[in-house]
């Protein structure tokens, strides 16, 4: 925290969020986490795996990557990052994943909120169970080539889906990473 950090005051204590001030900004932050995870799924046959999940906030479908928070799970609250993104991938797809590289970091919406983001590529895929998330969600999976993925966020948001902006990033990423691969 820096010296124009002093002033913080929590105005509002939710469950899982406060709502803080530092001076005179207002900004939400998540109780009790270490971290934030996304995963890019890429399966050896060039498909990326995505999510469809209903979000109550926007209240709509959201076409979105696998994600989720690190240091929640009571006695796990010392999770190391890549293991919480191997839990999620597992957990809303039903992939295992052989290899998880860090490949971007940063934050989310820095004028709303205080979380930053850590996204690995997870590649040698294999499918062991269903997915689609634990007692509390309600997830859809589609594995989708990569070639054809900006059809499909068309076709999602034609049928009123919102893409989660994220997936655009992570698409711009893994492009570059494919490219650095493919010139080695």
């Amino acid at each position: 925290m820096n010296s124009k950090d002093a002033s913080r005051e929590i105005l509002w204590a939710g469950g899982f969020l406060d709502v803080v001030r530092i001076n005179r900004w207002e900004f939400v932050r998540r109780k009790n986490i270490t971290g934030i995870v996304g995963i890019v799924p890429v399966t050896d046959d060039g498909k990326l795996v995505l999510l469809e999940q209903y979000r109550p906030p926007i209240g709509g479908k959201v076409i979105e990557l696998p994600a989720g928070l690190v240091g929640d799970i009571p006695g796990k609250q010392a999770e190391p990052l890549e293991e919480a993104a191997r839990r999620e991938l597992y957990e809303e797809t039903g992939y295992e994943a052989d290899r998880m590289e860090v490949l971007f970091e940063g934050c989310v919406t820095p004028g709303l909120c205080d979380e930053t983001i850590t996204f690995f590529l997870a590649t040698g895929l294999r499918k062991t169970a269903a997915g689609g998330g634990d007692e509390t969600e309600d997830i859809v999976v589609h594995d989708i080539p990569l070639g054809a993925v900006m059809d499909f966020l068309g076709q999602q948001s034609r049928k009123g889906n919102l893409i989660d902006l994220k997936v655009y990033s992570a698409l711009f990423f893994l492009q570059r990473e494919i490219g650095e691969r493919e010139e080695a």
